[in-house]
């Protein structure tokens, strides 16, 4: 199905509707809206890094509300069991006497799910999201069930540095299309956030859209075109994160143990093409690549040893990579 012009500009309208509504509940974050917006439009999961108390559990509650999808809070422990997450099947005695069993859905089966603190709990653990995450199914005792329709999982997590965190298997970072970290509030943010918080004004939320419109939107961004120059940037700029390529800059080359796979890529391109959609635009411009890519690929580069004896970030070296490559070619 193809989309008129003026089908983006309207769709884009209300999506800046829904960021106001948003906004008007969640004070600052406008990075951190942004990107989740991004991810649920592209069909994605996003994971949220940042210290306790910045908001991002009701950031991800406020979403859901907006958008008016079905919602349910996994809070992560190290005692959580991967059935917590599931559901499990259990015996139940029929009116006839007769007994079979029946499964009993588990809280990874809403729209929208909140896997809070993912890190707190044990590596067996949260390898449960990962069919649900990669595939959108679950297989319990080989039965395999589909996920709802849309279906998110957006984690939060605290950093790893901090007591009682458990770093998340590589294998599952990659099922994020992005990774958002949330900033500490400014001063003036922090008066707002008393103001908001600590008086007798509650605010009653508006649903803007619904689960249905959320699905024809990803279809759009789907639609959205993408230039084979655009194309061609980010795929060099994936290839410029590896240390053994040519093309890359010397910080990646010292600094950087291995780069992104072609989920990088994908990531960026779907990115790209919801912040061109978010925009009211059908086709991906370069500022939607450079814009995205970071969210998209800070995940999935792993420093050396060198580069975390040099306390450095890998957002460092990607900003230094982006600021290097100009389209088609690194300087």
């Amino acid at each position: 199905m193809s989309y008129t012009p003026e089908q983006y500009v309207a769709m884009s309208e209300k999506l800046q509707v829904v960021r106001d509504e948003i906004g008007s509940f969640i004070v600052g974050q406008e990075e951190a809206i942004d990107y989740t917006m991004f991810a649920v439009l592209a069909d994605g999961h996003a994971l949220l890094e940042g210290l306790p108390g910045l908001g991002k559990t009701m950031l991800i509650r406020t979403i859901s509300e907006v958008l008016d999808l079905s919602f349910s809070r996994i809070q992560f422990t190290p005692d959580l069991m991967p059935t917590d997450i599931t559901g499990t099947s259990v015996i139940e005695r029929s009116a006839d006497g007769n007994q079979r069993f029946s499964f009993q859905k588990g809280p990874i089966f809403s729209q929208m799910v909140l896997a809070d603190e993912i890190n707190r709990a044990t590596p067996k653990t949260q390898s449960a999201l990962l069919e649900a995450m990669g595939e959108k199914t679950v297989t319990v005792l080989g039965d395999t069930k589909k996920m709802a329709k849309p279906f998110f999982v957006l984690a939060t997590q605290n950093p790893i540095e901090m007591e009682g965190t458990y770093p998340l298997p590589e294998a599952q970072m990659d099922r994020f299309l992005c990774k958002i970290l949330v900033p500490t509030p400014s001063k003036i943010e922090l008066m707002e956030i008393m103001k908001r918080t600590t008086g007798s004004i509650s605010i009653e939320l508006k649903k803007i859209m619904n689960d249905t419109e959320i699905v024809e939107l990803q279809e759009m961004v789907k639609e959205v075109m993408i230039a084979d120059d655009m194309l061609s940037y980010a795929v060099d700029l994936v290839v410029a994160t590896h240390p053994d390529s040519p093309d890359t800059i010397d910080e990646v080359k010292q600094f950087i143990e291995y780069g992104s796979g072609p989920r990088g890529l994908q990531s960026i391109v779907k990115l790209a093409k919801a912040r061109a959609l978010i925009n009211g635009r059908y086709h991906v411009s370069i500022a939607d690549i450079k814009t995205v890519a970071k969210p998209a690929l800070r995940h999935r580069l792993m420093l050396n040893y060198e580069g975390e004896a040099a306390g450095l970030q890998v957002d460092d070296v990607l900003n230094t990579l982006l600021e290097k490559m100009k389209q088609g070619q690194v300087v």
